[in-house]
């Protein structure tokens, strides 16, 4: 239930993000009439998104009557799943220092062109988080249960309302908090579970006999990790790290695993800055560039959260 928790805050902390940049510029610009059309936008996208979770659980218990379909199914979304995971973690360690500018930008457009617009813009800023959310939640659920239970719902529950709380206490200026780090350590988190879902789905295209090995084992410890001891539950739950994996399932793990990780916490280099022409004036004094992190996300522009040190800015 860990990996499913882990989703919900980390996605959910990542819409929370967009909601309060649009929310704070909104209230510094003078605009609080736009507010509803804002928050209609979100709840469309939330309802779009629990929508569209539904309909993956439908397809796969109601809609597909042969097991081999099911199995078939389940590791089709498996992989896409990982796609949207990678994909995820390293656009957000891209994009984190230009987010907030980017949204109040696209913000300004959309008032200028009317309400409509504001709501279809924040709709378009929360869905993706949305429907990344309800793919990868069934997938991890799928991978630590087998989609049986309310614990995996629960636990993504529990993850986004601690992520709405966290937003709220940013907005509020209540707390501060790294949000490099924690983006960095989530990543690496969920990379480990991205790896787990590439395993399961492995395993579902062998059951569905696409993929051929089901019956050959990489190795066996089960005489070591019990599968019924709780830390063999937590790894399988977590990273679907069994005792018995196939052959396959072992070389998806950690081809996928090792190489993204390292992808993931090598530092990007810092781009070469040109030798400034000489002037005869004194030497500036001002920062330049983006904000080191999303913490940044509702500072005003020329306000004096300007001042504070990076990575620990308030939002």
């Amino acid at each position: 239930m860990f990996a499913t928790y882990l989703i919900g805050l980390r996605e959910g902390l990542e819409a929370t993000l967009v909601v309060s940049i649009l929310v704070a510029f909104l209230v510094k610009s003078q605009r609080r009439d736009r507010l509803p059309q804002v928050w209609a936008g979100v709840g469309l996208a939330v309802a779009l998104s629990v929508l569209f979770g539904w309909l993956i659980e439908y397809t796969s218990t109601s809609l597909l009557a042969r097991s081999e379909d099911r199995e078939l199914f389940e590791a089709v979304t498996s992989g896409a799943a990982v796609v949207f995971v990678t994909w995820m973690i390293f656009w957000m360690r891209r994009a984190a220092r230009t987010i907030a500018g980017e949204l109040r930008g696209k913000l300004s457009e959309a008032l200028a062109v009317g309400s409509l617009a504001v709501a279809g813009m924040a709709f378009l800023a929360v869905v993706r988080e949305g429907l990344e959310t309800a793919l990868i939640f069934y997938s991890a659920a799928q991978s630590a249960t087998g989609g049986t239970g309310s614990g995996p719902l629960l636990a993504l529950v529990g993850g986004i309302a601690t992520a709405v709380g966290i937003g709220f206490l940013l907005y509020r200026s209540a707390l501060r908090i790294n949000l490099s780090t924690f983006f960095t350590w989530t990543g690496a988190l969920l990379i480990l579970v991205a790896a787990g879902i590439l395993k399961y789905g492995v395993h579902d295209f062998q059951e569905a006999g696409v993929l051929p090995g089901l019956n050959d084992l990489a190795f066996d410890i089960t005489g070591v990790l019990d599968p019924n001891t709780w830390y063999a539950a937590l790894l399988a739950g977590m990273f679907n790290v069994t005792a018995a994996p196939s052959v396959l399932e072992t070389v998806a793990w950690v081809a996928y695993a090792v190489p993204v990780l390292v992808l993931f916490l090598r530092r990007p280099a810092a781009p070469a800055k040109p030798t400034p022409a000489p002037t005869d004036g004194p030497p500036s004094t001002g920062t330049d560039g983006p904000p080191a992190t999303a913490a940044d996300a509702t500072a005003a522009p020329d306000g004096p959260a300007a001042a504070q040190p990076a990575g620990s800015r308030r939002v």
